[in-house]
């Protein structure tokens, strides 16, 4: 299996070439040449594996180059009930994924029960091992730089604390995540991980990474990697999850499903996305935005324009304040039949600041094709599904999830099986809780007080040349 870039200027690599990378050397993502195809007969022969077998069954179509064995291990070590034991009352901490029926045909996929609360530990938990595996075997080590807007940071610190060869260099927008989610991140004391306050917003932050990963000189001399959904390693390891979804709801290939998902930076959908490609049954892939609408914009008229960090707006659903999501050229790759050119011409418009329409050469007209709606909410709207959703059903979500949860309502039939993806535990967004319930949520009474841990960060301006230098100066 060879990975490509999107945007066509660099040459096709394995699976271990490109995973510490990030972005592709012409500034692309990369995607396999070509998705593996899942029939009918395979898809009836995964029904009721476990997490991790499930994981290997998928996994090792896209990864051919680390041996099957090893590949096998790092999963097995990975998907354990131990590491992803925050589930509800009366969920299974085995089933890694649990589902949570709300009603007849409606469901929450439980992606939250990790180290850090988040949907991000689902993948980045297996990539910390992967990375580990492949720096140990090549007697390598790598920085990695990552940008994050709440969840990402912790999960690849978490990940990634005290693993042998590696440094974290974490910027986040400063004040502008959740007091959990910064205290997650900013409490971490490990001599291997460095949090930087980035004065901005989270495109900012993403902007200065993909700056520096541009820098191919400086990349290579200074071994920088990438963790953020960027990294192809990330996506496909969420693309299991729709798989053990779908199975769980339904009772033969022949059912197709809908999946509602919380969308910032299109990482999530992407691999659902994936999922369709390889011929998993999804008719709907719903992108649920919250007020940085940019995605719902697109699919509703087919124009893409971004907003910049002067106007993304800071919402409650923090995570999601994005308006340039990274992973959206992945999909658009797509969409344009794998037109490198293509794509990179249009990408060469956003890089600029502008937008592009995909009207007028008749592309717009193939989203259909690919089973996208999309739909967005605001704090108003969430603050009354978390309200709507306890009272009925007795479940407090976080408002991502509310978000998704809420422009789900509005594609349901009650007849296809729709899954709402959790993007997190209520108790990272408990100020937001407390508005919408009037009582702070249970929060696992191993992160009882975690605000109240003495904080360890660096606060620095949106400069690319800051970030580089704060780079030399920790790892001389």
């Amino acid at each position: 299996m060879k990975y490509i870039s999107t945007r066509g200027q660099s040459p096709a690599l394995s699976f271990s070439q490109i995973l510490l990378g990030g972005l592709a050397p012409d500034g692309g993502l990369y995607l396999p040449e070509s998705y593996p195809q899942f029939t009918d007969a395979d898809l009836t022969a995964m029904r009721g594996l476990s997490y991790a077998d499930l994981a290997f069954a998928i996994l090792s179509r896209f990864v051919d180059d680390i041996p099957a064995a090893d590949l096998k291990a790092i999963i097995d070590k990975t998907y354990r009930a131990d590491v992803y034991g925050f589930t509800r009352k009366g969920q299974n901490a085995a089933d890694i994924t649990p589902t949570l029926k709300l009603e007849d045909n409606l469901y929450l996929l439980s992606l939250s029960n990790g180290p850090t609360l988040a949907f991000k530990d689902m993948a980045m938990q297996l990539l910390g091992n992967l990375f580990e595996y492949v720096l140990t075997k090549e007697g390598k080590t790598t920085n990695i730089l990552g940008a994050t807007s709440g969840d990402t940071g912790s999960a690849a610190e978490y990940a990634m604390r005290g693993k042998k060869g590696i440094r974290v260099f974490m910027l986040s927008p400063h004040k502008k995540m959740s007091r959990f989610q910064t205290a997650q991140m900013f409490s971490l004391q490990d001599e291997n991980i460095y949090n930087i306050a980035v004065n901005g917003v989270f495109d900012d932050c993403q902007d200065m990474v993909k700056a520096v990963s541009n820098d191919a000189a400086f990349k290579a001399q200074y071994k920088i990697g990438a963790v953020n959904s960027i990294n192809w390693g990330r996506i496909v390891a969420q693309v299991v999850y729709y798989f053990k979804g779908y199975f769980a709801v339904t009772e033969n290939n022949a059912q197709k499903v809908n999946f509602s998902v919380p969308s910032g930076n299109f990482g999530n959908v992407c691999a659902g996305h994936i999922a369709r490609m390889m011929g998993l049954p999804i008719d709907k892939l719903i992108v649920a935005t919250n007020e940085n609408d940019v995605l719902d914009e697109f699919f509703k008229t087919g124009v893409y324009s971004p907003r910049g960090s002067a106007k993304t707006y800071h919402t409650s659903s923090p995570s999601m304040d994005i308006s340039k999501a990274s992973n959206f050229e992945r999909f658009v790759f797509d969409l344009v039949g794998r037109d490198s050119d293509k794509t990179r011409a249009l990408w060469s418009k956003v890089d600029s600041g502008n937008s592009f329409d995909l009207n007028a050469d008749g592309y717009y007209a193939k989203i259909a094709d690919y089973g996208f709606v999309s739909g967005s909410s605001n704090h108003e709207n969430r603050l009354q599904t978390i309200r709507e959703t306890q009272a009925k059903y007795d479940v407090v979500i976080d408002t991502h999830t509310a978000d998704g949860l809420k422009v789900a309502l509005e594609y349901f039939d009650q007849k296809t099986p729709m899954l709402v993806l959790e993007t997190a535990l209520a108790a990272k967004f408990e100020d937001s809780i407390v508005e919408a319930l009037g009582h702070a949520p249970e929060r696992p009474a191993a992160l009882n007080g975690i605000e109240a841990l003495p904080q360890k960060f660096t606060v620095m301006d949106a400069d690319s040349a800051a970030i580089k230098q704060f780079i030399v100066e920790k790892t001389s």
